[in-house]
């Protein structure tokens, strides 16, 4: 499926940032994300986010490279060749990202690969759904005699809302509920498989969301990305439950009771401590893991969820925590940060198409906003001392667990800073000639 995490780190072919150089064994996918550009139906996905960014760095560059090249030439101050010269490349780079911004992205950026090799540039979306459940089926099946750990993040409830003629025209709920629908269609072939194989009563099934839905996502009038019923906010919002509350659905027969409904704080974090435990392994001990193992809270054998607090980022940024006040059941939320929807009561970004994390397109909060989510999960009432008596002690102790919190973190390289996020051609999987990057070997094989 989608692994979103890039490929290079220094040259075309080094893979650092492969599924494979990170314990997978087998890769079948895109490894970036799916844009509307890989369909080419739609407005532009990525030009409309990043168009603007590129711009305004070329011209700040070429603004620095014309005022330090003028400097020199006039003896006004001194530098080096050097210094203008790599300027100028960075500037000369900005440029080409934003100018293939407007019709590469296609054949850069929407890639089949099967392990290390590129099987389709750019991709034949029409076959992409069924050969990922054929990859996945055949995965099944040649490892039902092994433990196998088999990680499906599909395409599908993503724009451009790939769905198969089959599927479309289906939901009143239009193109999304169709490709709802599919996505179900296809889950339950997975589970067909599971069954057919006798493997039923010894998998763990974990279905879930990675954010809530994409509020900004329309064509037309048309919603594209979801609905998130009473909850404010959603996908790319750090803090509002519109954009992190998402489901959570188990499957294990024979172990775990069926029908049963948790209502306990947990998270995708908790996936890595659930599959190593359930593996027979250990969690790193050198680093703090911010996951808890499901098994003890999905069992029955403890009533609460390992997580007291739960801190919220937007990118590098936090913007809420979340606390679970266990002596009396209440569920405190504060945030330091919240976007700035535009227009001002629509709950979401439409004027810029994604909420920004940082700058002028957020709101900080000092004191933080506070919610009872136990009360109201539309957080919907912030909570003041006139309102609420425990407001200024909850506040002060959910900012002592961001103070503990902090003391934890690692500085690690920023992997979204603009030097990370502009394109870089020697770095560009091409399984052609660069920058004629074109190829079908799945259609060939066939």
């Amino acid at each position: 499926g989608k692994w979103h995490m890039g490929v290079n780190c220094k040259s075309r072919r080094d893979h650092c940032h492969h599924p494979l150089n990170h314990g997978f064994d087998y890769f079948y996918g895109m490894p970036f994300t799916l844009l509307n550009e890989c369909q080419g139906t739609d407005d532009p996905e990525l030009a409309k986010s990043l168009q603007d960014t590129y711009w305004f760095y070329t011209q700040m560059i070429i603004l620095a490279v014309l005022t330090l090249l003028i400097g020199k030439l006039t003896n006004l101050f001194s530098v080096k060749w050097k210094i203008i010269i790599c300027l100028a490349i960075c500037g000369l780079l900005y440029f080409i990202s934003w100018f293939s911004s407007y019709g590469f992205t296609k054949y850069w950026n929407c890639i089949l690969m099967r392990n290390h090799d590129i099987t389709e540039q750019p991709m034949d979306l029409e076959k992409t759904t069924s050969n990922m459940l054929k990859e996945a089926v055949s995965f099944i099946e040649r490892n039902k005699h092994r433990p196998f750990l088999l990680f499906v993040s599909l395409l599908h409830v993503h724009t451009p809302l790939i769905t198969t003629e089959k599927f479309l025209g289906r939901s009143r709920h239009g193109l999304y509920g169709d490709n709802v629908e599919e996505m179900d269609w296809m889950v339950g072939m997975l589970l067909d498989v599971i069954d057919k194989e006798g493997l039923k009563n010894t998998t763990f099934i974990y279905f879930a969301s990675d954010h809530g839905g994409s509020l900004e996502a329309h064509r037309g009038s048309a919603q594209l990305g979801g609905w998130n019923g009473i909850y404010k906010g959603g996908k790319g919002m750090g803090g509002w439950e519109g954009g992190i509350r998402v489901p959570g659905i188990v499957r294990w027969p024979g172990v775990l009771p069926a029908g049963t409904v948790i209502n306990e704080l947990t998270s995708l974090m908790d996936i890595f401590p659930t599959v190593v435990h359930l593996a027979g392994g250990a969690v790193p001990q050198d680093r703090v893991i911010d996951g808890r193992t499901l098994l003890p809270l999905l069992r029955g054998t403890v009533q609460h969820s390992g997580h007291e607090f739960m801190f919220h980022y937007c990118g590098v940024f936090l913007h809420a925590v979340r606390w679970h006040q266990k002596d009396s059941g209440t569920i405190w939320k504060a945030h330091y940060a919240t976007p700035v929807f535009q227009p001002e009561a629509s709950g979401a970004c439409f004027g810029r198409g994604i909420c920004p994390c940082f700058g002028d397109g957020v709101i900080h909060h000092d004191p933080p906003l506070l919610f009872d989510l136990s009360e109201d999960p539309s957080e919907s009432n912030p909570l003041s001392a006139d309102t609420e008596p425990l407001s200024d002690t909850v506040t002060r102790r959910i900012g002592k667990a961001v103070e503990e919190h902090r003391k934890t973190l690692t500085p690690v390289p920023q992997q979204l800073s603009p030097h990370n996020n502009i394109w870089k051609p020697w770095l560009q999987p091409c399984c052609g000639t660069f920058p004629f990057c074109w190829c079908d070997e799945e259609n060939n094989k066939a």
